[in-house]
């Protein structure tokens, strides 16, 4: 078993990777719950999961409810969030009983928002079943839902207080799920490590095959990366966990004019904004049109979208801009990108000019 820790002081939480860690979830579980009734959270897409979590409760003599919700980015709303509050409430959940969330991002995001808000404040324990919540959403204490307005905008830093990583659920995963999650993973090689990127080209296709050793090594690769940022740079004060948003101003743009709906999941979203923001990068002389055709090359390798035209994009760049300027890193009428500097040197920059990214996405759509 990799163990991974998220140094937090007082709120420094353990991340345990182990291919099968969900059949014995209770050894970890059992300490915290302290004898109490556990309540999960999952959709209903998981229901082997979720027997296999229950089980392994009951063996240790805890009992659950399962508190079972409709898959899908629909999910991470008021309506959904209301109605998981009262149930939990009238579970009996207190302050220091441990929810658990198991499911994707849309689950985590939504129960580690839920408890956020329930009673001031409850804790929770991540079990991420999608490679996109593996590598990314599961760690961090990042949780929201989405509005009309945009995606995650009502949300809150809440940290959980254990996260427990099963790369052996990712054997029932949709391949175009993995794929997404694939994403993520990439995006840590582009941000600040040439050679995890070096990796990922050399063993991306087997990972996407199969490869259980290889999905291992890089969700571990991944995490660990994510909780030295996230260490650094808690609430995204600094700078430093900013570069975790690298392709996501594009691409949360793109999936606002789909709609947020199956037409561009978020991972694809992730791969084609990465593409443009390399693409951007080159435009504006930053980085070799070389690196920014390397990177969209091996988005297409994968079998995810390297631009709109492959995100089934064709709004212009002024609409396009439009949905960026609802982003909730807009700061005074500025909004940061991350731009790069090469493959593996991302940096945040503050003083772009969203008429420049209008005319170079119109470029982009010819």
């Amino acid at each position: 078993m990799k163990t991974i820790t998220v140094e937090l002081g007082a709120r420094t939480y353990p991340i345990h990777i182990e291919a099968g860690i969900l059949g014995r979830a209770s050894e970890f579980v059992a300490p915290l719950a302290k004898g109490r009734r556990v309540a999960i959270v999952t959709d209903a897409n998981l229901a082997t999961h979720q027997a296999t979590l229950q089980a392994s409760l009951a063996a240790a003599g805890l009992g659950s409810e399962a508190i079972v919700l409709a898959p899908g980015e629909g999910s991470k709303s008021w309506a959904t969030l209301e109605m998981l509050c009262d149930r939990l409430l009238e579970l009996g959940i207190e302050r220091g009983d441990h929810v658990v969330a198991l499911g994707g991002g849309v689950i985590g995001d939504l129960v580690g928002f839920a408890c956020a808000i329930l009673k001031r404040g409850c804790q929770f324990v991540q079990i991420p079943t999608s490679l996109l919540a593996q590598v990314d959403s599961s760690v961090g204490g990042k949780t929201a839902i989405n509005t009309r307005a945009g995606k995650n905008l009502i949300g809150a830093f809440h940290q959980p207080a254990m996260v427990l990583i099963d790369p052996k659920v990712l054997e029932t995963l949709p391949i175009r799920e993995l794929r997404a999650g694939y994403a993520e993973v990439v995006k840590y090689g582009l941000i600040d490590d040439l050679a995890f990127f070096e990796w990922c080209e050399a063993n991306g296709a087997a990972l996407l095959a199969g490869d259980l050793g290889l999905r291992e090594y890089a969700i571990a690769h991944s995490v660990s990366a994510k909780a030295q940022i996230v260490a650094a740079d808690e609430h995204e004060t600094n700078g430093t966990r900013a570069l975790l948003n690298l392709g996501h101003t594009f691409g949360h743009a793109l999936e606002a004019e789909t709609g947020f709906s199956q037409a561009l999941i978020h991972g694809e979203g992730v791969a084609a904004g990465c593409s443009l923001a390399f693409g951007f990068s080159a435009a504006q002389g930053l980085c070799s049109e070389a690196d920014a055709q390397r990177v969209a090359a091996h988005w297409r390798d994968a079998g995810l979208p390297d631009g709109l035209a492959a995100a089934g994009v064709g709004a212009s760049g002024a609409r396009l801009v439009d949905h960026m300027r609802h982003d909730k890193k807009m700061a005074a009428g500025t909004l940061p990108f991350l731009l790069a500097r090469g493959i593996g040197g991302t940096y945040l920059d503050k003083t772009v000019d969203l008429t420049d990214v209008a005319a170079f996405l119109d470029a982009q759509a010819r």
